[in-house]
């Protein structure tokens, strides 16, 4: 029996090899390529065939777009390629957002050694799989929210960027739109959530794990 050829993107080096020594052990696959950035990611991609690409949500300082950006990046070029993300963010908006992109598995970091071997191969298998710890934060959403106007994709993503340290001009040309395109969406999601100030914004980054 062939085994299953992952992609895995992270970039810790030594997150990357402790996932690697988890597939190649437990998962019964074969890591052909890692990468440490989107940018790397990609290339990686269009140089190793894959059965399924694992990757980290946020991969800042890379040559390249992270976050929803290059899932939606991926999703336009290698559209049968399945793949499952580790993130560490517990925001009901992002973990959407995330899904929205067509991930055929999302897990919460906290919750990926004792559930990735199960992710792996139920999404190998045709499947979605959604972690425990993902679920959970998803149902304390629609609890919450209920009633209340959610964010768009990529609203959520203009916070987060902005939360990480990128202005709204940086993030224009990040994201390849106009500044005030960019401009209009994190006002209309302050006002969404509230939010009266850049302060607010860090504070309400950190504490729905938008932002490490």
């Amino acid at each position: 029996m062939n085994k299953l050829r992952i992609i895995l993107a992270d970039d810790h080096p030594v997150v990357r090899a402790g996932l690697r020594l988890l597939l190649e052990s437990s998962a019964g696959a074969e890591v052909v390529a890692e990468a440490g950035s989107p940018g790397a990611l990609f290339q990686a991609l269009g140089q190793a065939e894959a059965d399924l690409l694992l990757t980290d949500f946020i991969m800042p300082g890379g040559d390249g777009a992270d976050g929803l950006a290059m899932l939606s990046r991926l999703r336009a070029h290698w559209p049968q390629l399945p793949v499952v993300v580790l993130t560490m963010a517990n925001n009901g908006n992002v973990l959407q957002a995330i899904l929205g992109t067509g991930v055929r598995g999302l897990l919460d970091k906290s919750d990926a050694l004792s559930e990735l071997t199960v992710a792996i191969s139920a999404v190998a298998n045709g499947r979605r799989y959604v972690g425990a710890g993902v679920r959970a934060a998803l149902d304390a959403h629609l609890r919450s929210d209920a009633g209340t106007t959610p964010l768009s994709r990529r609203e959520t993503e203009v916070l987060r960027l902005f939360a990480s340290g990128m202005t709204v001009s940086e993030i224009a040309r990040h994201l390849n739109r106009s500044v005030k395109t960019i401009s209009h969406q994190k006002v209309g999601a302050m006002n969404k959530l509230g939010l009266r100030n850049d302060l607010e914004i860090y504070a309400y980054a950190r504490e729905n794990g938008l932002i490490p």
